[in-house]
């Protein structure tokens, strides 16, 4: 959520900034709510003192023995019309906030300009694209010959867009998964976290799911309601909501491997083929909540440790900062790193970085003490995947495949496959 001190005082400079992402901001009916909140909100301190000096005099003229009957008509005349101004002051605040919710995050003035995917950035590339003396199949035929990826048992265990790994296959993702918390953990410092899978309303807010995704989550019918986590990133944040953190515990750094669950409410016939678009799969999160004026230089810090997992499995890959059109809802700049999938002759996304600024923090209250003023003030969150597990898997099938259809396993993640280094048809 944006500070609403600039909303009152540079109106003008949010409205422009809200434009870069089209965003349709109505300026007038926010004054206009403003406007009745400082009327009505000024009615209701007016009342409010005015019905204690009454009650003051109420007590006087007991202490004298005097008549205090119609004093206290009075009293309860104002009282009723307190209650009346309070909640309509109530109700207004409501709406302001509903509102609130439902307004982006300003972008960092570094995000370039644009609409959409296309005008994204390329910061640079990584790694040689792999050469194949055959055709190069993508990963579901890839999967249906070594008979190791089912989507026919998704189907009928769930629905559609959801899959069964077996044998070589499920191994391999979980030596992926491995490898990642490893090295999260040893290298780079993250402290691993195990969350719940399920959260509540208040946390999905607090990261800025809801009110505006709603429709993209799984929800499940409890009381209190509670949803199926669409990313890690949701538990793991809030695990500072209503905290003030001590500078000395600062920077904050957690690495999660979760499932996550998505509707994908929004991306009907995306990605309808294989793995790319799951409505469950695999991811491990990468977290920093710090001070402020560390926030630029995290957010570079926690994309490179993400490239690092691309780098030990030797997959070609690119780091684009996403355009004005593009950038997320909650996040203030994106870079995301595409890796390259050889069955597809394409870069798709592997990896979301992005620093969120104040802006879930506001909604979460996760503040620091700044030493310097002993105040608490708002820390700023940044998150990634470091790495989406599934598509991991996808372009190790495809950029380590053999004319067989074979697929051999990454140097990296021998260790952890007991054994094995070529995946065959069972």
């Amino acid at each position: 959520m944006l500070d609403p001190r600039l909303f009152r005082t540079e109106l003008d400079f949010v409205a422009q900034q809200l434009n870069r992402r089209a965003f349709n901001f109505n300026a007038e009916l926010y004054s206009e709510l403003e406007a009745q909140r400082k009327d009505v909100q000024v009615k209701t301190q007016e009342l409010q003192n005015e019905r204690n000096s009454r009650s003051k005099s109420i007590g006087q003229a007991k202490a004298k023995g005097e008549d205090t009957q119609p004093l206290m008509d009075q009293v309860q005349h104002l009282g009723d019309a307190l209650k009346e101004a309070e909640a309509k002051l109530s109700d207004i605040q409501a709406q302001m906030t509903l509102m609130m919710e439902g307004i982006p995050n300003i972008l960092d003035e570094s995000v370039p300009e644009g609409k959409d995917e296309a005008a994204n950035l390329e910061i640079y590339c990584w790694g040689e694209l792999p050469e194949f003396g055959f055709t190069a199949q993508d990963h579901v035929d890839l999967g249906s010959q070594l008979k190791q990826i089912n989507f026919e048992w998704g189907a009928k265990i769930a629905s559609s867009r959801f899959v069964v790994l077996n044998g070589g296959l499920a191994r391999l993702q979980r030596a992926i998964i491995q490898l990642m918390l490893d090295t999260h953990t040893d290298e780079h410092g993250y402290s691993e976290t195990y969350v719940p899978f399920l959260v509540n309303a208040d946390s999905l807010r607090g990261t800025g799911q809801l009110p505006k995704f709603e429709d993209d989550l799984f929800k499940v019918n409890s009381d209190p309601a509670l949803y199926l986590i669409p990313t890690a990133e949701v538990p793991v944040t809030n695990i500072v909501r209503d905290a003030i953190i001590d500078v000395k515990d600062l920077p904050l750094k957690f690495v999660c491997h979760s499932p996550c669950f998505r509707s994908e409410a929004g991306a009907y016939g995306r990605d309808v083929r294989g793995m790319i678009r799951q409505h469950q799969f695999e991811k491990v999160e990468i977290v920093q909540i710090v001070a402020p004026e560390h926030s630029a230089k995290a957010h570079e810090e926690l994309t490179g440790h993400a490239e690092v997992i691309l780098k030990k499995l030797k997959l070609p890959y690119r780091k684009m900062l996403l355009c004005a059109g593009d950038t997320g809802f909650s996040a203030s700049k994106t870079y995301d790193l595409e890796v390259w999938l050889p069955g597809q002759g394409a870069y798709r996304e592997i990896s979301s970085c992005s620093n969120f600024k104040d802006f879930q923090a506001r909604r979460l209250q996760a503040r620091w003490r700044n030493p310097e003023t002993g105040k608490p003030e708002l820390v700023h969150t940044l998150n990634g995947s470091g790495l989406a597990a599934g598509r991991t898997l996808i372009a190790v099938m495809e950029n380590y495949q053999d004319a067989e259809g074979r697929i051999h396993i990454p140097e990296a993640l021998l260790p952890y496959m007991g054994g094995l280094t070529v995946i065959e048809a069972l």
